[in-house]
């Protein structure tokens, strides 16, 4: 009978101490998180885009004999497409009309999956993850977005 309520003392104790632990990481900074994703995924399309201005002839070639992307020329998508990743990154790292610069990233992101790598659905998977998370949820308190809120706020602009 003592082994038996020494095991489920045990059990318990876990259980509480499994709870604690959870309890402990929900108290997490989900802002912290926010700015970890716009940092993270804005380095990975701000790369892309600094190697595409790097060799534009390169990237004209790729464009037009690798990724072929549909109804539009290859000199007008490369053009399009370095332009919003090197326009689009920095406003989502300073959390600066993050939301809307998400939404090219994500057009490009369905563009790559669906017409161009189609096998690396995985890595974009998480893109959009990211980018619908901060697109959904927002950049978080520490934004250029999260001040001119408060701002708007303090005005009597915004509820």
């Amino acid at each position: 009978m003592i082994s038996r309520s020494a095991a489920l003392g045990e059990r318990t104790s876990l259980a509480v101490r499994l709870h604690q632990a959870i309890a402990l990481l929900d108290r997490f900074p989900p802002s912290i998180l926010q700015l970890m994703f716009r940092v993270a995924i804005a380095a990975v399309f701000w790369s892309s885009g600094l190697t595409k201005i790097a060799s534009w002839d390169t990237t004209i070639a790729l464009f037009r004999d690798e990724y072929m992307v549909p109804l539009l020329p290859p000199e007008i998508a490369a053009a399009w497409s370095a332009a919003f990743e090197l326009s689009c990154s920095p406003l989502i790292v300073f959390g600066l009309a993050t939301r809307l610069a998400t939404l090219p990233l994500l057009g490009m992101t369905f563009v790559i999956q669906t017409f161009v790598y189609p096998e690396y659905w995985t890595q974009h998977l998480m893109w959009a993850s990211v980018l619908l998370f901060l697109l959904t949820k927002g950049p978080g308190v520490f934004s250029f977005d999260h001040y001119i809120e408060r701002l708007f706020r303090t005005k009597g602009f915004a509820r």
